[in-house]
C-alpha cells in the first residue's frame, strides 16, 4: 500500500473551504491506486448507512459542487427511477416537503448511494475490497444490500418509493377510520435501566418476541397500539404508535419503575416499525418478488444471493441467510423492531469488527456506532476506528485512517487471524 503523498493532502486543502481538491483527490495516480486494500491482514471492517431523519435541504449540494459528473448522472438516474424530479425536493423543496415520507425515503437512500459512488467511480475505492459486512440503520437496510450487491440501485431506489408510499397510506387509513395522533418517541436513559425498561414495556404492549407485532395487535384497536420500534443503543430505544398512548405508557414507566427517563418527539409522520405499517410488508414482499427493472435483467430476479459481502438485517441483528430469507425479513423491516444494538454488538463482540465507516447523510448514524463499540477516528482501538463520510471536505480524512489501519491488528486480533 501507498502512503499519501504530503503534496497531494496540501493541494487538498487549498483550495476551498470544506471541498476536496479535484487534483489530489481524483487525478493524482497514488489516490488512483491507495485505496484498493488487500484483506490480508487488515481489521474486520463495516459499512453502514443511515435511515430517516437525516434528511436536510440541500444535501446534495456538496457532492454537486464538489463531482459535478458523478452527481449530475446519479440525480438523472434517480429521479428517471422515481418518476418525478426528487432532486429539486431535494434542493430547493421546503424542509416540511422533504420530511414526508413518500419524499424523505428515496432522498436519504438516493444521496446515500450517491456517496457511494463517488467513492468508487472517483477514487476506484470498491466495497468488496475494503469492506466485510454491510448494514443500514431502518432505511439504511435497502443502501445497505445495494452495496452488498443484492439489489440494483435502480431496483432499490423503486422499491424504496413504493414501499415509502404504502407505509404513508397506511398512516392515512388508520387516522381516517380512527383518527388519533401518530408518531415516534425516542426514550433515552441510563444503560442500567434499559432492560427493565424494556420489560416494563412489553409488559404494557402485551407482547415481547420479533416477528409477532401483527398478530398480537390485531384486535387492539390502533389508536391504543404503542411497540418499541427501535432498540438503537444501551440507553435509547424508540416508541412508536399513538402519541396519547405514548405519554400514557411514559406515565406508567415513571410510577412503576421509579425512573424519569428523557422523552424526544422524532420528527416523523408515521408510525414505523408498528402494525400500522401492517398493510406495506405485503407490497414490498410483491415487489421483492418481481424481475429485475433494469435494462438487459429483464428475466433475472430483482434479489440476488449471495452478494459481495454478508449483509446484517434489522431484523434478527444477524446476517440474512438465503434469498427467501432476505425477501421475508426485509419485506417485514417497516414492522418489526430495529434491533441496531444487537447489530452493533453482534458485529464487535462476535464477528470482531474493528473499523467501521458511515455513509450518508447526517451523523446519527456514526455516533450510535461511536458510542456503542467506544471509539472515534481511529485513536481509541489498535487498528480500529469509526468514520462517517456525510461531506465531500472528510473523503480524505476517512481514506486516510482506513490506510494507516491497513495491516494492523489488536493482539487479539493477531492470534485470531493466525489461528
Amino acid at each position: 500500500m501507498k502512503h499519501i503523498a504530503p503534496g497531494v493532502a496540501r493541494r487538498g486543502r487549498c483550495i476551498q473551504p470544506r471541498l476536496p481538491s479535484p487534483c489530489s483527490l481524483r487525478s493524482c495516480p497514488a489516490s488512483q491506486s491507495r485505496h484498493t486494500s488487500s484483506q490480508a491482514r487488515r481489521s474486520k471492517t463495516a459499512i453502514f448507512f443511515p435511515g430517516q431523519g437525516v434528511q436536510r435541504v440541500g444535501m446534495l449540494t456538496p457532492w454537486l459542487e464538489a463531482f459535478p459528473r458523478t452527481a449530475n448522472e446519479t440525480i438523472e438516474e434517480i429521479n428517471h427511477h422515481v418518476g418525478y424530479d426528487l432532486a429539486s425536493i431535494i434542493q430547493n423543496g421546503s424542509s416540511r416537503q422533504l420530511t414526508l415520507t413518500n419524499h424523505a425515503q428515496p432522498a436519504i437512500m438516493a444521496t446515500s448511494i450517491l456517496i457511494l459512488r463517488v467513492l468508487e467511480r472517483e477514487f476506484n475505492f470498491t466495497v468488496a475490497d475494503n469492506f466485510d459486512y454491510t448494514l443500514g440503520h431502518s432505511l439504511g437496510e435497502f443502501a445497505a444490500l445495494v452495496a452488498g450487491g443484492y439489489i440494483a440501485f435502480e431496483d432499490s431506489i423503486y422499491l424504496v418509493k413504493q414501499r415509502a408510499e404504502a407505509m404513508s397510506e397506511a398512516t392515512r387509513r388508520v387516522i381516517k377510520d380512527h383518527g388519533g395522533e401518530y408518531g415516534m418517541v425516542a426514550i433515552v436513559t441510563e444503560p442500567e435501566y434499559l432492560k427493565p425498561l424494556i420489560k416494563v414495556i412489553y409488559g404494557f404492549v402485551g407482547h415481547s418476541s420479533a416477528g409477532n407485532k401483527g398478530e398480537s395487535s390485531e384486535s387492539v384497536p390502533p389508536i391504543e397500539q404503542v411497540l418499541i420500534a427501535n432498540i438503537n443503543s444501551k440507553n435509547q430505544i424508540v416508541l412508536s404508535g399513538c402519541i396519547e398512548r405514548i405519554k400514557t405508557l411514559v406515565a406508567h414507566v415513571r410510577q412503576f419503575l421509579g425512573h424519569d427517563p428523557r422523552a424526544v418527539r422524532l420528527h416523523s409522520d408515521s408510525p414505523f416499525h408498528s402494525p400500522i405499517m401492517k398493510p406495506a410488508v405485503a407490497v414490498v414482499r410483491d415487489l421483492l418478488n418481481q424481475k429485475s427493472r433494469v435494462p438487459g435483467r429483464e428475466s433475472e430476479d430483482m434479489v440476488t444471493f449471495p452478494g459481495r459481502i454478508p449483509c446484517v438485517s434489522n431484523v434478527t441483528g444477524r446476517p440474512f441467510r438465503d434469498k427467501d430469507n432476505l425477501k421475508d425479513l426485509v419485506s417485514r423491516s417497516c414492522l418489526e423492531t430495529v434491533r441496531w444494538w444487537d447489530s452493533i454488538k453482534y458485529l464487535d463482540q462476535e464477528e470482531r469488527v474493528r473499523r467501521w465507516v458511515g455513509i450518508g447523510p447526517g451523523k446519527v448514524g456514526r455516533n450510535l456506532v461511536g458510542k456503542e463499540v467506544g471509539m472515534r477516528g481511529k485513536d481509541m482501538v489498535k487498528g480500529g476506528g469509526v468514520w462517517a463520510i456525510t461531506d465531500p471536505a472528510e473523503i480524505e480524512d476517512v481514506l486516510r485512517g482506513l490506510e494507516d489501519t491497513n495491516n494492523v491488528m489488536d493482539e487479539e486480533d493477531e492470534v485470531l487471524f493466525s489461528d
